[in-house]
């Protein structure tokens, strides 16, 4: 049966007697008060999800594999954007849905992964470009209702996420669409008219949006423009921002909402794929980053980054104030890849023993050299200034006058300190650097 396609804002207006005119012009503010976004900023790691049909394909199609230069457009890892970039009819793929089958998914698995993890909030593509949705949508068919599956997958996640005290949100694709006939396509496809994209945000992305504040409260919502020729004007930036803040007085916005000009009413700024910034930033902001090249599982992209590695991009986006929002990309039959699992444990052991120098700190404003990060956060002790060593070193400078004990968070053993002027000279023990773990330094302020 059909689904109800009448956006659930305008039901609102059936009932109260208003017009679309006037739901626009409600006085509701588009920016949230500052305190909101707190628990972001000290939130520092979160997990990003991107599963969906294409993950069946796994990044292969008609003995073709991402990346596959012999398509105009082929030469990408993302297995996300199979259908485009390896050209699969669109009969197809939409006939995926079919197949679509994860009876080994286990919300409270993953939720408890991400937790052990350190990790403090979850992201899940609810909606990627190909328009499918993970939920029991009302808007539309192309849903996960109509898979074998037939269960909706967000609502028994978000109550993981209650479970384990993990904040949650969704990636929701706003402005491309493939399935939907006036919805916005890649920048080679055909370029979707003014009207024909305003019937698509009327008719399913706004009213999907809604449905998603209305059924699951998030905390947050991340949507996905880049530095292309969009459909989001600064109107419609703002008319997506009035809808959620009409419904939602806690939930964040993040700064690909439109990219190239997110305006001054988004909570956080969002970097591009795998970017990290130079320089802080005026507002909280995040890297969506992946483990390996792809975000939605891949079966042959081989190339998983350490732990190690992924380690040093947490602390030197915790020591200019950003967050990390590290993307795992499920099987279809909703199994974790166990590459992703065994990172996700390592990762979680360091911040079990070092998580004092990442949460809730702060960054310490002190230029370091090379290799050397810092954060600093104030505690029952005092003021503390915390190092985070990536290299081996003999000693390391600190521009900046440390008086109180300096000791190796971990172990607890004592370093030597010498204060020559208004600098720290610290000596590391000889023994200090074992492995390619990075090392934590604990000094009183």
């Amino acid at each position: 049966m059909r689904k109800l396609v009448i956006p659930l804002l305008l039901l609102g207006l059936i009932f109260t007697g208003c017009s679309d005119k006037q739901i626009t012009q409600r006085e509701v503010s588009l920016k949230l008060p500052e305190e909101k976004s707190e628990w972001f900023k000290e939130a520092k790691f979160g997990m990003f999800i991107h599963w969906g049909l294409y993950s069946i394909l796994e990044g292969s199609y008609n003995g073709h594999t991402m990346p596959d230069t012999s398509f105009a457009n082929g030469n990408s890892w993302y297995a996300e954007w199979i259908k485009p970039r390896l050209e699969v009819p669109d009969d197809v793929y939409n006939a995926l849905a079919g197949q679509f089958n994860p009876v080994n998914y286990d919300p409270d698995s993953w939720v408890r992964e991400a937790k052990n993890a350190g990790m403090k909030y979850l992201v899940i593509t609810s909606k990627h470009h190909d328009g499918f949705a993970l939920w029991d949508s009302e808007v539309s068919d192309f849903d996960i209702m109509n898979t074998p599956y037939g269960k909706d997958l967000i609502a028994p996640l978000v109550e993981a996420c209650k479970k384990y005290g993990l904040k949650y949100g969704f990636y929701y694709s706003h402005w491309q669409d493939w399935e939907d006939p006036d919805g916005a396509l890649p920048r080679w496809c055909e370029w979707r008219d003014d009207e024909a994209f305003e019937r698509y945000w009327q008719r399913k992305s706004l009213p999907q949006v809604q449905e998603l504040i209305e059924k699951f409260d998030p905390d947050l919502l991340w949507f996905d423009t880049w530095d292309w020729k969009t459909h989001i004007t600064p109107e419609r930036r703002d008319e997506l921002i009035r809808l959620v803040r009409t419904y939602s007085d806690k939930c964040l916005i993040n700064g690909r909402i439109c990219y190239e000009n997110p305006g001054d009413n988004i909570d956080f700024l969002e970097m591009h794929d795998n970017s990290y910034p130079k320089e802080m930033l005026s507002k909280p902001w995040q890297t969506p980053a992946t483990m390996q090249n792809s975000w939605a599982y891949h079966g042959k992209d081989y190339n998983w980054k350490p732990a190690s590695r992924m380690l040093r991009y947490l602390v030197n986006n915790t020591s200019m104030g950003g967050n990390y929002l590290l993307n795992v990309g499920p099987k279809a039959d909703g199994t974790l890849p166990a590459p992703a699992v065994r990172r996700l444990r390592e990762m979680g052991a360091w911040l079990d023993v070092n998580g004092e120098a990442v949460f809730g700190s702060e960054p310490s404003g002190l230029a370091m050299p090379d290799g050397v990060y810092s954060t600093r956060k104030e505690t029952s002790e005092g003021k503390n200034l915390y190092l985070f060593l990536t290299r081996p070193m003999a000693s390391v400078t600190v521009p900046a006058v440390l008086s109180g004990e300096c000791k190796v968070v971990e172990t607890g053993q004592p370093v030597e300190m010498t204060v020559v002027e208004d600098e720290t000279e610290i000596t590391l023990p000889e023994n200090l650097f074992k492995d390619d773990s990075i090392i934590v330094l604990k000094c009183r302020l």
